[in-house]
């Protein structure tokens, strides 16, 4: 970090409600405090772009206030740097997050969601303004991937249990032209399913949502629910046991939407595009009036990040 944008003011002495107002603007671009002052942003920081609009509304209330650039030495780039840490940031983040997974059990499941969601955000928004992430943001990140499948265990009904068993590759004649059952209003990882059978799998697959186990159809293959075929066995997901039971696990492509699946459905390590996927799929879940439509939907989204990561690992 060699360059840096500064915003030096003065504040009107007597106007407490602009001093606030300020504060609250510097705080939220994650400026840096050089010094009584001085204000600064990494150059080509996003959040550097607000340091206009906050300097005009202080020369409005009267005070003084200039934009000015920085060139730095490298020694003093280092020394700069410190200025924006935020591991204390983390630090108290994850101890939230540590005390809302104790207390989702006893929270409801409103409540929960709520929690949670407004964790989601607190990190989002610090995340915007670590212009230099490291450890504590992928440890922030991780643990609330952990705290979303908390809630999923203790409020989502019928989520199986992970198998033991020993994976083997199977014989894919077998499975097709077949009905292959779950259960009803699917999410990521059914959905995900779902789609790999469609397109890699079984081509004249047709699904059955099942409301219980037992109602699945005489002959159909299971998936995604207890003592199904295929289920979740040891730390692998529906979607990554199909991937191995049908030898389908070597497509790099495969493998990078099999992690993206794993972080929504179970948490654990953090995947860039998760959050997109999941975003992308919520949407269309509002939208559509049935199951089958709601997979017909999703089948478009996984067709179209499967083709950029397909893309991705041949270039």
């Amino acid at each position: 970090m060699n360059k840096l944008n500064a915003l030096v003011l003065s504040l009107p002495a007597h106007n407490s409600t602009v001093r606030m107002r300020v504060w609250r603007a510097l705080k939220d671009t994650g400026c840096g405090v050089l010094r009584d002052g001085v204000y600064v942003l990494p150059e080509g920081a996003g959040a550097a772009k607000a340091l206009p609009a906050i300097e005009s509304d202080i020369r409005a209330a009267g005070g003084f206030a200039m934009t000015v650039g920085l060139q730095l030495k490298t020694a003093q780039g280092s020394a700069v740097r410190k200025l924006f840490d935020r591991g204390a940031d983390y630090g108290a983040l994850m101890t939230t997050i540590r005390a809302a997974r104790k207390a989702l059990p006893r929270l409801g499941h409103r409540k929960a969601q709520t929690a949670v969601a407004r964790l989601e955000r607190s990190f989002e928004r610090l995340a915007a303004i670590d212009f230099f992430p490291g450890q504590a943001k992928r440890q922030a990140a991780q643990a609330i991937g952990e705290l979303k499948h908390g809630m999923r265990e203790a409020y989502t009904r019928g989520e199986p249990r992970a198998a033991k068993k020993h994976l083997r590759l199977v014989d894919a004649t077998k499975y097709r032209q077949r009905i292959w059952a779950t259960r009803q209003r699917p999410w990521v990882d059914r959905l995900a399913s779902a789609w790999l059978i469609k397109r890699f799998i079984d081509r004249e697959a047709r699904f059955a949502w099942i409301e219980r186990p037992r109602q699945r159809p005489r002959r159909a293959v299971g998936f995604d629910f207890d003592g199904a075929d295929f289920t979740h066995v040891g730390n692998r997901v529906t979607f990554e046991v199909l991937l191995a039971s049908f030898g389908l696990d070597h497509d790099p492509a495969l493998a990078a939407l099999g992690a993206v699946v794993h972080f929504l459905d179970i948490g654990g390590v953090p995947v860039p595009d998760a959050k997109g996927v999941e975003t992308l799929l919520r949407g269309i879940k509002q939208k559509t009036r049935s199951d089958d439509a709601l997979l017909a939907e999703a089948m478009r989204i996984f067709d179209h990040f499967y083709s950029a990561y397909a893309t991705a690992s041949r270039s």
